[in-house]
């Protein structure tokens, strides 16, 4: 009796011997070594805070000394604070179904805030302001592509609705759409500047250097962090909704329930509508809610009105951006 081998099922070594690959074992035992779902957030805040301690032990920060008389040494319920809060921004990244470039997009707006205001009234050196940005956005970017492929947003040659791949493509737009969020942010931190803001700096934080920042800056001065934060914004909020159907979903109201109706005049927005407002509810979440933390628990002299004054700041950026941005995709 002879034996017969399909072709593609034959692979061969590099000794030229003939191996045999059974297409249904070799997909029973990927679904075997797939990482279960229960263990696979678990493993990415593993993975963060391993990496983000790994690479804080291998880059060498010099003349971190300026950075560390800022930086409060926090107690017990300070660390758990600030680990929890780690926990809390992986959780909202995981569970709403970000990718890696997502989150760093996320985790650039989140973690923006607190290193402007180190490098602009606390005078510390641009490097050490770097440095720590970075082992932020590997701790966050490292995780999730190992354990999370890209959307579709961010993958080339994928299907997309009929009309929103012309969106997602268009340079101009795109570009249009980061001048109009660091148009955005820069108005914002300027009217700050102009009514607010300097005040709350004063009478709410301790071992400021300078406060002259705040009287002399102007939407030119301000447009080179504002267009990072554009960017970002652009990359986390405006990307993934432009490539959804912009459609309303169907509905009849001759039909309807007044349950129905009720939900439906409150959610019944298409899916690129629903993908702005939830990213911006996140946006706005995380922005704000990092910029607390980080200032009034990390940070050494910080009031709870002065962090939670500067925060505002950033949330009324946030989501101001995220309105703009949901009114251009609509449009």
């Amino acid at each position: 009796m002879s034996l017969r081998v399909r072709r593609d099922s034959v692979v061969s070594t590099s000794a030229g011997e003939p191996i045999l690959v059974a297409q249904s074992f070799t997909k029973k035992l990927s679904k075997k070594s797939k990482i279960p779902k229960p263990l696979q957030f678990p493993l990415v805040v593993l993975l963060s805070f391993t990496v983000s301690s790994l690479l804080g032990t291998l880059v060498p920060v010099a003349g971190n000394e300026s950075l560390r008389r800022v930086t409060k040494t926090p107690d017990a319920v300070g660390l758990a604070v600030l680990l929890g809060w780690r926990v809390t921004e992986l959780a909202v990244g995981w569970f709403g179904d970000y990718d890696r470039y997502d989150l760093a997009a996320l985790s650039l707006l989140s973690q923006g805030p607190p290193l402007y205001l180190l490098g602009t009234f606390y005078n510390i050196q641009p490097q050490e302001l770097a440095i720590s940005l970075f082992l932020n956005l590997a701790g966050t970017y490292i995780p999730f592509a190992l354990l999370r492929p890209l959307s579709s947003a961010h993958k080339a040659g994928d299907a997309l609705p009929p009309g929103r791949g012309d969106v997602s493509s268009d340079y101009i737009i795109q570009g249009i759409t980061t001048l109009l969020g660091a148009a955005i942010y820069s108005v914002t931190l300027q009217g700050a500047y102009g009514t607010f803001l300097p005040v709350t700096l004063v009478t709410h934080f301790e071992n400021l250097v300078s406060i002259i920042p705040a009287h002399t800056a102007s939407l030119v001065s301000l447009f080179p962090q504002a267009i990072v934060c554009g960017l970002a914004a652009k990359t986390f909020i405006f990307t993934p909704a432009s490539t959804l159907d912009s459609s309303s979903p169907p509905f009849n109201a001759l039909r309807a329930t007044l349950l129905e109706t009720f939900c439906y005049n409150i959610w019944g927005f298409s899916k690129a509508t629903k993908t702005v407002i939830k990213r911006t509810a996140a946006l706005s979440l995380i922005s704000g809610g990092n910029t607390f933390v980080q200032t009034f628990v990390a940070m050494e002299g910080v009031e709870l009105l002065g962090a939670a004054g500067y925060s505002s700041v950033w949330v009324v950026a946030a989501s101001v951006t995220g309105l703009a941005l949901a009114a251009v995709n609509a449009g």
